[in-house]
């Protein structure tokens, strides 16, 4: 090319169609650039986050949490709780000198001879006792109609302290807790009835049972023999 055409107007419009020819192709450069770069870094960050695991955040333990779990398990001895003890309502609550319930009286019966075997003229003898374990004191009847001694052979009713009684048969007795009441008694080994016969008949030699008996109360059984 002529140098000549490189002067004037000319040439100033040939650079500026060279420089904007060159802006272009930078410009696509940079596009076609920026877009490999964004379009293939895209599926390999999708890959990475799907192969890589998640890291959850720790979550914050309650202590009181902890401790239950710990106990569930059995690792730890929980420190006990003390138990209230049950208290007595006022209904049953007793005053002194109240009468003395079922509950709260132990009543026993035993002999008095070391062998309970009886021969000739000798008379059986008992112990009776009668004892309060409530709270406070009581009164009880301890009467011979109320604490009954009764004697059988089998179903044969042979003897009772209820039989023949003179008066009321009455006796009330304050009764302080784990003081016995105490009655010893002797029987004649004759036969009573509530007729009150002037000559009863004598019990014959055999095995007789003796048992003290008041209200529901039930002594144990004493068992002798007669010859």
């Amino acid at each position: 090319m002529d140098p000549d055409t490189m002067r004037g107007d000319g040439g100033d419009i040939y650079w500026r169609r060279r420089m904007s020819v060159l802006i272009a192709v930078l410009v696509v450069v940079a596009v076609v650039a920026w877009a490999c770069s964004s379009g293939g870094s895209g599926p390999e960050r999708e890959s990475s986050a799907q192969s890589s695991p998640s890291v959850s955040p720790t979550p914050t333990v309650d202590p009181l949490l902890a401790g239950l779990r710990t106990l569930a398990m059995g690792t730890a001895s929980p420190s006990p709780t003390p138990t209230a003890s049950p208290k007595a309502s006022p209904s049953e609550r007793r005053r002194p000198g109240e009468p003395c319930s079922d509950k709260d009286l132990v009543l026993s019966l035993q002999g008095s001879g070391k062998e309970p075997i009886y021969s000739g003229d000798a008379r059986p003898s008992f112990l009776v006792t009668l004892v309060n374990t409530g709270p406070v004191m009581c009164t009880a009847d301890v009467g011979p109609r109320s604490m009954e001694i009764r004697i059988t052979s089998g179903t044969d009713r042979i003897w009772s302290t209820a039989d023949c009684v003179s008066g009321e048969g009455t006796e009330i007795k304050q009764l302080r807790r784990g003081v016995p009441y105490v009655r010893m008694l002797e029987w004649n080994r004759r036969r009573s009835s509530s007729d009150c016969r002037a000559e009863p008949p004598a019990a014959l030699p055999g095995t007789y049972v003796a048992i003290a008996r008041m209200g529901r109360l039930r002594s144990h059984k004493g068992v002798f023999h007669l010859r």
